[in-house]
């Protein structure tokens, strides 16, 4: 999917609502983008039509989505809402949109069966449905051995809690982005202004306060102190300087709010995502001790400052704030690994990427590029063999980012069907495209309703009331569960215990526990 035109799609939508008084199902609407760009080739707003709709509602949601029937007409009312948008976005014409409601009125009948009906799901959904953008971000890959004896157990403070590996923009990108912070700008002014004046320094070499009071410039004193080097070496000065030194108030308007940006910019490095600007208002206000925080007035700030930019969505750290924060953890000597580009890699390269622990709009870009620069046939090629062999999770993976692909991947799909592991994959690919496919065999079947719960496990792990929640709407029958115990599979006895202590239903537990125990014994033998 191409996640830039989604992104921008919602942000627009919600900004329309907002204008407008519309409640906007921000989720449902680009869950709807997502599969139109994945499965329809849909690239743009204005390329959705009422066809769209059919497809994507009457076909791709029974086969992808965990929904009860009654959610339907949440799902219809957010595309409504898209309709209502594109029409008043001029992304298409009033026939057209005409044409669109007509068609989801029809859809709003069809889908709560269609949801209920198991015929249309797939495989993905009718063997638990577990596999989600969340399954990415499980650091599935343990170290063996067991942890030192310390004497009591490590603390989770930010100077002994382990980084994660952060993506570095190239650094001649991060040197022409120096050019754009007017922080830099502005202190280069102060210093010109003041050679220029002639004013004089402080014996301690600050700015006299008659000076700053009229300085060209915003936040004098603190432009005055920043240190003075150039380039990338500059900059990094200027971060440590800003998170580490008391600057007074001088950046956040707030010396409470100064005092904690460590603890702010390390916890945005951390998330490595754009976060909600509330959450991030509950986060100062929690570190002013509750005090009334102008939250615009200090993002503003920041901005300025060049180290946060503000979406409609939330605040991130800019490339030049990561930057400068990790050079400032390798001074302290702490360990701030790289995350490599994982769309420079083969196949094998990106599952591991995957497996080593990516936030989602990471990962879902670093897919996006992988795929761009290979045919369909290739991409499949590429990562089947890398899944050939592969743990339950890396095979997952691989199979969940080939279901992206188009018809033309079909020769590479099809050569899979020589894999005992990958064939029960590449059949559902195949039924799922309407293309010649062999039938699942009983023991096919129990096998890969296993190998989908054993890349579920570890996000199972996490949260086993979502995992619950999961398999109480689509998961596996007991008469299915009880026969689990024979399929030659090496996760069998983790994946039935989890689902003997998960389950809510007594009855369906109660046979995972004894096909679990039964599985045991088999192997002992």
């Amino acid at each position: 999917m191409s996640i830039e035109w989604v992104n921008q799609a919602i942000d627009d939508v919600r900004a329309w609502g907002r204008g407008r008084g519309v409640e906007v199902d921000a989720d449902e609407v680009r869950l709807l983008c997502d599969y139109a760009s994945d499965y329809l080739g849909v690239n743009r707003l204005s390329d959705i039509a009422p066809e769209t709709f059919d497809e994507l509602l009457l076909s791709i949601y029974p086969r992808k989505v965990i929904a009860p029937p009654e959610s339907a007409p949440e799902t219809i009312a957010a595309a409504r809402t898209l309709v209502d948008y594109l029409e008043s976005a001029r992304e298409t014409d009033a026939e057209r949109a005409a044409a669109m409601r007509a068609r989801l009125a029809a859809i709003a009948d069809e889908l709560p069966a269609a949801l209920a009906d198991p015929a249309n799901f797939g495989m993905a959904k009718s063997l638990f449905s577990s596999i989600g953008p969340e399954s990415l971000e499980q650091d599935v890959s343990i170290p063996s051995g067991e942890l030192p004896d310390l004497g009591e157990a490590p603390c989770d403070c930010p100077g002994c809690t382990p980084l994660p590996a952060v993506r570095l923009v190239a650094p001649e990108a991060l040197a022409a982005a120096l050019g754009e912070v007017a922080m830099l700008a502005d202190r280069d002014r102060l210093l010109g202004w003041v050679r220029e004046v002639g004013t004089t320094p402080t014996k301690k070499g600050r700015l006299r306060v008659r000076d700053a009071a009229r300085a060209p410039v915003p936040a004098a004193c603190l432009l005055w102190e920043l240190p003075r080097a150039g380039g990338l070496p500059g900059w990094a000065e200027i971060v440590a300087h800003l998170v580490e030194h008391d600057t007074g108030g001088a950046l956040t308007g707030r010396t409470e709010l100064d005092d904690e940006l460590y603890d702010l910019f390390d916890m945005l490095y951390r998330l490595q995502v754009r976060v909600p600007v509330p959450v991030i208002a509950d986060y100062l206000s929690e570190l002013s001790d509750g005090g009334q925080i102008d939250m615009p007035a200090v993002l503003d700030r920041l901005t300025w400052a060049g180290l946060i930019r503000v979406g409609v969505d939330g605040a991130e750290l800019t490339p030049l704030a990561v930057w400068g924060l990790r050079e400032l953890y390798l001074g302290h000597g702490l360990t701030a690994p790289e995350a490599h580009d994982l769309a420079e890699t083969d196949g094998v390269g990106l599952i591991e990427g995957l497996l080593e622990g990516v936030p989602t709009e990471l990962a879902e870009a670093d897919i996006e590029r992988w795929l761009q620069r290979r045919a369909d046939g290739e991409a499949a090629a590429e990562l089947l063999a890398a899944a050939t062999g592969a743990p339950a999770v890396a095979r997952g993976i691989a199979v969940t980012i080939v279901d992206r692909l188009g018809t033309g991947a079909e020769p590479a799909v099809r050569a899979a069907l020589d894999d005992r592991e990958l064939r029960p994959h590449a059949i559902h690919w195949l039924s799922a495209r309407g293309l010649a496919a062999p039938p699942l065999t009983p023991d096919e079947l129990l096998w890969v309703s296993v190998d989908m719960l054993a890349l579920a496990m570890p996000a199972a792990e996490e949260d086993l009331d979502n995992f619950a929640a999961n398999m109480a709407a689509s998961g596996p029958p007991a008469h299915l569960i009880e026969e689990m115990w024979k399929v030659d599979h090496p996760d069998v006895v983790e994946v039935l215990e989890l689902l003997g202590r998960s389950l809510a239903d007594g009855a369906v537990s109660k046979a995972a526990r004894k096909a679990a125990f039964k599985a045991r014994s088999r192997a002992i033998r």
